[in-house]
């Protein structure tokens, strides 16, 4: 799988947007983060999971998934190998990203930017 097909993918969820974090590109539901594109000069899409279905898909996958290096593998976020990946297997992880954030913008919406809330 290539970058343009991480992109298709992650923008056929309903209500996911296209947009730019740190200046790499990103994917957005409800204005949260659930995928990107922040690695792939180095060969892998990104997915905002948590520490524990991040493991479960290492350990069903090790050829396909490890943990982004640092403090924010340790909070889930994971990459995919786009070289190895096949449409199942990214559509169903870009998927488990997305219902994610798609589910805590559901539970109460989102919580205010820290620049809203020091206005309050």
């Amino acid at each position: 799988m290539t970058a343009k097909d991480f992109r298709r993918i992650a923008l056929s969820f309903e209500g996911a947007e296209e947009g730019s974090h740190m200046g790499a590109v990103d994917f957005r539901v409800g204005g949260r983060i659930f995928a990107t594109l922040a690695s792939v000069k180095e060969g892998y899409g990104n997915l905002m999971l948590t520490p524990e279905l991040q493991a479960e898909f290492i350990a069903g996958r090790p050829d396909l998934y490890l943990p982004v290096h640092g403090g924010w593998g340790r909070d889930g976020a994971t990459h995919i190998r786009l070289a190895v990946a096949d449409e199942d297997s990214l559509r169903g992880a870009l998927q488990t990203a997305w219902k994610l954030r798609a589910g805590k913008n559901s539970k109460g919406g989102r919580k205010a930017s820290t620049r809203a809330r020091r206005a309050r």
